[in-house]
């Protein structure tokens, strides 16, 4: 049995020595489209060439393995049709805006308390000229999931169609009733959305929560563990829509317009919110401590460092990441560089924007997975001893295949049911690319279309790529944007739903082969709601797998909190043990594979719980 370690207290630093030390280390910015005075950009096809991405340039990807016009079949079908949810639509030419590129959130939750997942989808309007950019509504939708597995668009999301120009949404139990709240981040103010009995109403201005800036990821953490959920919303940048952007010359082509690359953009602070009961909320971020500007784009809210309070980890875009680790007493000191998790193994920043969090090489410890523009490789982080991050995407097996692709959403699952962590990473440009030939979404959005990754864990975290075999996944080029994870048809393997810059939701079943193999899936409660930040070990004979208990991971999603584990061939494992957000600590013996199961705090018992 692999023995899970305790992990001591990391040393407190102040962030403002880590800022120093980051300021010693950075490196200079990577090579961006430049800023150019000139006038709102020709139509499309007007437009040719290939400007330099917004780090160097990029390495040209291979072109899909499978054609669009093939009937594909492998370890992922799209069953957007057959679900019942609208096809793919034209989507208007960009006007070169930045936030055009930036949108395509997607939550899976059951809004309606029926026993299946329903998806919401977050939407933007099309692109405008300014001053009417991002000003027209979508609106945001939601589809609910009827017996027969279709889905059924409800009437104006049952409140949740929300007028912002949408980006993410978090989702989670504010006030302890049973129901799922959601909270929607925009470009402009966001809002949270409270769930009386699947009907939803606007409480962001009695909640304190709305602001007004580009804003992106979010999660509920309960981080000082008095027993109701926090609200934590990471903050991108100021747009300044004067800007025009296009090539540098470096690639030697006459693209004269390209979307802007985030140095361009001042960054904004994250925000903290304390929920103090009855609905009302209060911005802590100060007194916390999280006080330093970033451009960010996903997050993690979990227990990093080991010491039972939930860390916050935030990709940032062309600057250091930020591990805002919890002290236990309200504060929050940046760490990330100290855990070697705020540059990548070269010592240089990169372009963060997805993440998500496992462990991908069964040591019991809990590694980070996060998605990068071209030209830089995704960066896998496997903690080892001493709390420290080593940067094992080479040695993964990844480095070399998604290098010349731009990543988002992304998840770790073990969709064969092995025991194994595998990936999924959707993908689409920033920059302008060479159009590959299996792109249909016209002249301006093909040259930023690219095909979906799948890997396959084959064991101590090395992946073997399986785009090939992946089915409807990576079957063509898109513009993916968020990527959800859950288990959609209740068949004991994990589904995906992505969405894109271009408001395309689509559906992909899990077909991948597991014969013979055994699963086990968990619904973790306290207090009536998902615990979120839980723990989770399935314990066994051969081995103990581990997983947290978390809604907001990937790139501006919400994702299925049920905790899932592969079991391949083992069909008699012990006691799942839950370290409770509290710190409790409780085990659940196994009656039998092959079953979702509910986990409730104080049902357990102490057998197997140290």
């Amino acid at each position: 049995m692999i023995r899970v370690p305790t992990f001591p207290m990391a040393i407190r630093v102040p962030s403002i020595l880590v800022l120093v030390g980051t300021v010693l280390m950075m490196p200079g910015c990577s090579g961006s489209a430049e800023e150019k005075n000139v006038a709102i950009p020709p139509a499309a096809s007007e437009v040719t060439g290939e400007p330099t991405a917004k780090t160097a340039a990029p390495v040209e990807p291979s072109q899909p393995a499978v054609s669009a016009t093939t009937a594909v079949k492998g370890w992922f079908t799209e069953v957007t049709k057959q679900a019942g949810l609208p096809a793919q639509q034209p989507w208007p030419d960009g006007l070169y805006l930045t936030p055009e590129i930036t949108p395509g959130g997607v939550g899976l939750f059951d809004y309606d308390g029926d026993g299946d997942l329903d998806i919401y989808q977050v939407r933007h309007g099309e692109p405008r000229e300014m001053p009417k950019s991002f000003k027209d509504p979508a609106p945001n939708r939601l589809y609910r999931q009827d017996a027969d597995g279709r889905f059924t668009q409800v009437e104006d999301a049952a409140g949740l169609a929300d007028p912002g120009y949408g980006h993410g949404c978090a989702m989670g139990d504010i006030d302890n009733d049973g129901d799922v709240d959601v909270l929607v981040t925009n470009y402009g103010p966001n809002k949270l959305y409270r769930n009386d009995g699947g009907a939803f109403v606007d409480i962001s201005d009695e909640a304190g929560i709305g602001g007004d800036s580009w804003s992106s990821a979010s999660a509920f953490v309960d981080y000082d563990r008095d027993g109701d959920l926090d609200l934590f919303v990471v903050n991108f940048g100021v747009f300044d829509a004067t800007r025009r952007c296009g090539d540098s010359g470096a690639a030697g082509v006459g693209q004269s317009h390209d979307y802007c690359g985030p140095h361009l953009f001042e960054g904004v602070r994250d925000r903290l919110y304390r929920n103090d009961g009855g609905g009302r909320f209060t911005d802590v971020s100060e007194s916390a401590g999280i006080n330093a500007p970033a451009r960010g784009w996903g997050v993690i809210a979990a227990d990093l460092t080991g010491d039972g309070w939930p860390d916050l980890y935030v990709c940032n875009d062309e600057e250091p990441n930020q591990l805002w680790v919890n002290d236990g007493k309200g504060g929050f000191y940046d760490e990330a560089m100290l855990m070697g998790a705020a540059l990548n193994g070269a010592g240089r920043v990169e372009a963060s924007m997805g993440v998500t969090v496992g462990d991908v090489n069964s040591d019991g410890r809990f590694d980070l997975f996060m998605t990068h523009v071209a030209s830089e490789t995704n960066t896998l982080y496997t903690l080892g001893e001493g709390d420290f991050f080593s940067d094992d995407s080479s040695a993964s097996g990844m480095a070399g295949v998604d290098l010349p692709y731009t990543g988002w959403g992304c998840g770790l699952l073990d969709m064969d049911h092995d025991g194994d962590l595998d990936l999924a990473v959707g993908n689409g440009r920033v920059a302008v690319g060479p159009v590959l030939a299996t792109a249909q979404l016209g002249p301006y959005w093909s040259r930023y279309a690219e095909p979906n990754l799948l890997f396959r864990n084959e064991g101590e975290g090395r992946f073997r790529d399986l785009s090939d075999q992946a089915g409807g996944f990576t079957a063509k080029p898109g513009l993916t944007r968020g990527l959800a994870f859950g288990d959609l048809d209740q068949d004991g393997d994990i589904d995906l739903v992505s969405n894109g810059i271009d408001n395309h939701l689509a559906i992909f079943r899990n077909d991948a082969p597991k014969a013979g193999a055994h699963w086990l899936q968990a619904r973790v409660l306290t207090a009536g709601r998902d615990a979120l930040g839980a723990k989770v070990e399935l314990l066994s004979a051969g081995m103990t797998q581990v997983r947290y208990v978390l809604r907001s991971y990937s790139y501006l999603a919400s994702n299925d909190p049920r905790v899932h584990f592969g079991l391949g061939d083992e069909s008699s494992p012990e006691a799942f043990r839950v370290t409770w957000p509290d710190g409790a600590v409780e085990a659940f013996e196994v009656e039998r594979v092959d079953q979702t199961v509910i986990l409730r705090q104080g049902e357990g018992s102490s057998d197997h719980a140290e």
